[in-house]
């Protein structure tokens, strides 16, 4: 009993913590040069016209002359010297931050790694030590530092990352915003000398910031921010109230001409919602395989092999309960829309004489499944 009462007061401590705990802003990007910390800035001043106590922490302009110039005018932590190897290296003064305890700090180079002597070994780690101290922080990362996708980082760019920050940090963030540019918007920024200075970006045009890998590195990022939005969604908003993501099932029976059709169609459906699909083929003792024709068996095979080309989820059954087995699948898959094939018969005699459609139609009702029929 009394471990039970322990593990209680844990449980609930714990709570208390995490409502304490400062609030995470993360600004990712395709790559360095895309305006991170520029945005950054722009959103301290904002925050400070509306009386907000925001600090700076940690910010590189990387000597960029219009992220410097937003530098002015908000309070700077100062840095702390670490001596390493004969050398005063500055690094964020994570106790002094805390010390001061604004509302929020901006803290830039979210993979940096600090140098050694430093109580934590990388930034991520020092930004996690002041969100537990219960300040916000507003931080940066480019897309090739996350851990998940280093190999294929380092496949597109050819460069091996070795900066890298874990994929629980942009997983407790509570807001990720990915600054985006084109390929041509990011390649004109670095000509103009934005990014980097005169003597680097011809080397820079010849690797980094090639076309080609700009447009695979922008793909990443767009995909982990839809990524994140979308485990977001399903933590924090009740099922009863959030959009449903749509999920196709198609059903098929042994009919060669009309399982084509609806395995195309739904294929077709499914790519344009970028969604899951699932195709269905329900073997009643009726399609036995000792009853069927040889020819019907081969339909069958080469329709399960298109839809795994397709993309599909196959799934075979064998049961003669084939409505209840279209719903059990459509509950247990969470499908939204059911497709089937037309009906020989003419749609108003299936729906007044056929016993079968009548408890799908009323099953899917009951459930808000959709059912469209493929001509």
């Amino acid at each position: 009993m009394q471990d039970k009462k322990a593990e209680s007061a844990f449980r609930f401590l714990d709570l208390v913590k995490k409502s304490r705990r400062g609030k995470l802003k993360v600004y990712i990007g395709m790559s360095p040069g895309v305006g991170k910390t520029y945005r950054m800035l722009q959103e301290a001043h904002a925050l400070l016209r509306g009386g907000i106590d925001v600090c700076i922490g940690y910010v590189e302009t990387h000597k960029r002359t219009e992220t410097e110039a937003l530098v002015a005018g908000i309070p700077i932590i100062p840095r702390k010297s670490i001596f390493y190897r004969g050398k005063a290296l500055e690094e964020m003064d994570v106790q002094t931050i805390i010390n001061r305890y604004p509302e929020i700090v901006i803290v830039d180079e979210l993979a940096h790694t600090n140098v050694e002597g430093s109580k934590n070994a990388k930034r991520w780690q020092d930004v996690y030590d002041i969100l537990e101290a219960g300040i916000n922080v507003v931080s940066a990362v480019n897309i090739q530092h996350l851990e998940s996708i280093n190999q294929d980082v380092e496949l597109i760019t050819g460069i091996a990352i070795t900066e890298r920050i874990p994929d629980k940090i942009l997983e407790i963030a509570d807001e990720i915003v990915n600054i985006d540019l084109t390929a041509n918007e990011l390649v004109n920024r670095l000509k103009e000398g934005k990014i980097y200075d005169q003597s680097k970006i011809q080397q820079a045009l010849g690797n980094f910031f090639r076309p080609d890998k700009i447009l695979q590195l922008r793909e990443l990022a767009l995909k982990e921010v839809v990524h994140q939005v979308e485990r977001k969604i399903h933590a924090e908003i009740p099922k009863s109230v959030k959009l449903r993501p749509e999920k196709f099932l198609a059903c098929i029976s042994s009919n060669a001409e009309t399982a084509g059709t609806v395995i195309r169609k739904t294929a077709r459906l499914a790519s344009y919602y970028h969604s899951p699909w699932t195709v269905l083929y329900v073997q009643s003792d009726g399609e036995s395989l000792d009853k069927i024709r040889l020819d019907k068996q081969r339909h069958l095979i080469n329709h399960f092999k298109l839809a795994t080309e397709l993309g599909a989820d196959v799934v075979k059954i064998k049961s003669n309960a084939i409505t209840q087995s279209i719903i059990d699948m459509a509950i247990e898959k969470e499908i939204t829309t059911i497709c089937i094939g037309k009906p020989h018969l003419n749609i108003f005699q299936v729906i007044l004489r056929t016993a079968m459609f009548n408890q799908l139609l009323r099953n899917l009702a009951a459930k808000e499944i959709d059912l469209v029929i493929l001509s």
